[in-house]
């Protein structure tokens, strides 16, 4: 026997004939639903009811082209089953309409039933529904309040669509409710152990091709709902015809939309518990509307990277034992009004010049406020949509990578905004938020805190991690406010915490959250490198997570951490008048005692040169000239301190305004016309040749964290203002550093050196003529003499500038 198109069984073609089906009796669904409802049907050799079948049936109907000879009925291998009615019944009718059904697929759609197939359809507002398969046509019966349905005499589920008549259109379209789920078994039972590395594939909103008919899947994690739907510019914000179905006890929710494709706006509206509604941006959106605006974006990824080479050898030395020199950039103000290629046009040019290894972003990820600089998330998946599109922002960094920059990003996962369309209390209860609303509640930046001991949202956050590093070739992560997640009574008074289940401070769940986190991107992203930022003296912030330590923890397993101890004794010290200096030089070397009990980064971030803390320059004391003398001996002791470095945009020119989101560096400082040749052009050409050596200098890196790469020569010449240490690198070559931080010009003066060396050789001085300084510099070799000194067996006589710092090498 022939098939047709939609593989519905006929007669071999002939003239079409009208035909009369036997007459069936009316049947009352079970829950009061509306009588059988057989549809109106035209095509070639149906089987077709007559017009005095049960009420609401259509009339007969022609087939199409025929001249209304009778032709054969739709054969079976038997007779037909007592049919059922095909609408909607009033319980799931009424769910249907408050919005919580949590199964609309086992009520809309097709269904085998006695009888034949039902269809039903609900679709808000359309003035008539067309069932289109192959064909055959058959316009539904209208139910009211939305719903359509028919039953057709098919022996199987045919492939079909619907046209949708509304006002003044008409739209052709397949069912949503005709499909199975897009979200396989084994993506629920990740989400649900917590343990899904790659949760971005599995929800939010993925374009994709489904059982052939192309479309977007939607799935979204909200265990307390009611019920779910999907609603977007392609519904008209009504998500009212576009209900998700619940996936079992995974808490997630998913629909398969036809037709629609990238750029599509969407939100999900929510049904709380206690039966209101809530609308909500995705938390796993990808890509969302550039703020204010608050809507998430259908995307798909169509960047082709083309940074081989960097990705391929980004793991052949671990940051700790690299040079690593960072830039710290916010890019919405770094040159404002540049968008994600336009910064690509320029951002690697300037930092190749100066000789960084890395830029840091400031946080990119969606945030709705400007003024946080990116530190209250809201789109934990997404770039900021105000520079541009995912795509974009790839570009960008596929522009750093074949400039041979690398790109760290700060990643908050410490807290969230309350905003009403994002996290907060997203399905009607506490959920990304702990249940505790002391646990809850960020007491110092109205805030919450994320609950780190749920596995769903511990997962939420680690894969997030991995998101960035996989998806955006991100080359490390520093996280922000790591000392927040430590510990229970951070910045709470004592009755608003309570201990853990040791009656420690120590919230245990973070721990292992961070464990968790790490762990995973390491494994997941060779060469990739985390970076804790963390104000306290927690024992293993950089320690493998496998390693207990003295506190009975493991490591929390960073691969570095920002050391802020260091960062705020020695801008004290240099906050200093020179003639008080002597009183406060344990400020300087104290950094020692414990430098190498973590893998250290030396931070001057954007955290110390905003609200009132003024610009790095501005916090030196003298006059202009003694600034900037200040100034270029401390970034000459910071980049020869063991220690990695990072300096905030604006400060490698001496920028004396403190940093503004709103207009970013004073790049005008450099132009000429200005006078910036000797003031600030020379504190940039200065960090130009710091990089320039340090790259260069294996001594200056290679044992950063190894206490055989240090030596002190003198740190105890507090009435002189000095500092002198050797540093060495794996094969024990050494560069000597001297800072002498006194507005005097001290000669002859005697610092102790190895024997080994026949002579040494100024390789850099923060006091040449170029940088602004005063010049005291000497271009021959010094010859160490055989006198012993500072308990070395022989030692150099050396001019001292005035506020300066000077490397040597051996010659």
């Amino acid at each position: 026997m022939a098939k047709t198109a939609a593989g519905t069984p006929t007669a071999a073609r002939k003239p079409a004939r009208t035909a009369t089906a036997p007459k069936q009796p009316a049947v009352t669904a079970a829950g009061g639903g509306p009588a059988v409802t057989t549809a109106p049907v035209s095509g070639p050799g149906v089987t077709t009811p007559t017009g005095d079948g049960p009420t609401g049936g259509g009339p007969a109907v022609t087939a199409a082209g025929g001249s209304g000879a009778a032709g054969p009925a739709v054969h079976g291998e038997g007779p037909l089953e007592v049919a059922v009615s095909p609408g909607v019944d009033a319980a799931d009718r009424e769910r249907l309409l408050a919005g919580t059904h949590h199964s609309p697929h086992s009520v809309l759609g097709a269904h085998p039933v006695p009888g034949g197939v039902a269809f039903r359809v609900f679709r808000p507002y359309a003035l008539s529904v067309t069932l289109v398969t192959g064909d055959l046509r058959a316009e539904l019966h209208a139910d009211g309040q939305g719903f359509f349905s028919g039953l057709l005499p098919l022996r199987d589920v045919p492939a079909y669509r619907l046209e949708v008549a509304y006002e003044g259109t008409v739209q052709q379209t397949d069912d949503a409710y005709r499909f199975l789920p897009a979200l396989g078994e084994l993506d629920l039972h990740l989400i649900g152990e917590g343990r899904h590395e790659q949760l971005w594939k599995a929800l939010g909103a993925e374009p994709m091709t489904h059982q052939g008919v192309t479309g977007t899947r939607f799935a979204v994690w909200a265990p307390n709902a009611r019920g779910v739907r999907v609603a977007g510019a392609f519904n008209f914000w009504d998500g009212t015809g576009h209900p998700m179905r619940s996936l079992g006890s995974s808490g997630v929710w998913e629909l398969f939309v036809p037709g629609v494709g990238e750029g599509e706006l969407y939100k999900f509206d929510i049904t709380r518990p206690d039966g209101s509604h809530t609308l909500r941006a995705d938390p796993m959106a990808r890509r969302t509307e550039a703020p204010p605006a608050t809507s998430s974006v259908v995307h798909a990824s169509h960047h082709e990277w083309d940074d081989a080479e960097w990705m391929a050898r980004r793991a052949d030395r671990p940051a700790h034992d690299a040079p690593f020199s960072v830039y710290e950039i916010h890019l919405p103000s770094w040159r404002p009004g540049l968008t994600y290629r336009r910064l690509a046009e320029q951002l690697p040019s300037y930092v190749r010049d100066l000789g960084f290894t890395h830029v840091e972003l400031m946080p990119v990820a969606e945030h709705p406020f400007g003024g946080s600089w990116g530190y209250q998330v809201t789109g934990f998946y997404a770039p900021t949509a105000r520079l541009g599109t995912p795509d974009d922002f790839k570009f960008l960094i596929d522009a750093l990578h074949r400039a041979g920059i690398g790109v760290l990003m700060d990643w908050v996962p410490a807290h969230f905004p309350r905003d009403a369309w994002a996290l907060a209390e997203f399905d009607g209860r506490p959920l990304y938020e702990h249940a505790d609303p002391l646990r809850a509640a960020h007491p110092d930046w109205g805030t919450l805190e994320f609950d780190f001991g749920r596995r769903e949202v511990r997962n939420f956050l680690v894969a997030n991690a991995v998101y960035w590093c996989e998806e955006f070739h991100i080359d490390g992560l520093r996280v922000d406010a790591v000392a927040s997640m430590l510990y229970l009574d951070y910045s709470r008074e004592p009755g608003q915490w309570t201990p853990n289940e040791h009656g420690g401070r120590e919230n245990l769940d973070a721990v292992a959250f961070l464990q968790e986190m790490n762990a995973t991107v390491y494994r997941r992203a060779p060469g990739v490198v985390t970076v804790a930022e963390e104000s306290t003296a927690w024992d293993g912030v950089t320690r493998a997570t496998h390693h207990r330590g003295p506190s009975g923890f493991g490591g929390l397993g960073f691969g570095l951490k920002w050391n802020m101890g260091w960062m705020h004794d020695s801008l004290q010290y240099m906050s200093h008048d020179p003639v008080h200096r002597r009183y406060h030089h344990h400020e300087m070397t104290f950094s020692m005692a414990y430098a190498y009990s973590e893998n250290y980064v030396l931070p001057i971030s954007h955290d110390e040169v905003v609200h009132g803390k003024g610009s790095l320059v501005s916090k030196m004391p003298g006059d202009w000239w003694q600034q900037r003398a200040n100034l270029r001996a401390y970034l000459g002791f910071m980049w020869s301190h063991p220690g990695k470095q990072l300096l905030f945009m604006g400060q490698e020119f001496a920028q004396g305004a403190e940093w503004s989101e709103a207009h970013g560096p004073d790049w005008w400082l450099l132009d000429p016309a200005y006078g910036a040749e000797a003031d600030h052009r020379g504190v940039r050409d200065l960090v130009r040749d710091l990089n320039a050596v340090y790259r260069a200098t294996p001594a200056l890196w290679e044992r950063d964290v190894h206490p055989d790469g240090f030596e002190w020569i003198v740190g105890d010449a507090a009435d002189d203002n000095v500092l002198a240490f050797l540093r060495r690198d794996a094969s024990g070559s050494p560069l000597l550093a001297v800072s002498h931080l006194a507005p005097v010009v001290r000669a002859d003066y005697r610092v102790g050196v190895p024997d080994d060396v026949p002579a040494w050789a100024e390789v850099l001085n923060t006091d040449a003529g170029r940088y602004g300084g005063s010049d005291v510099v000497r271009p021959d070799p010094v010859k160490p003499e055989p006198q012993p000194w500072h308990g070395r067996p022989a030692s150099i006589r050396l001019t001292l500038p005035p506020l300066a710092t000077v490397w040597l090498r051996p010659a």
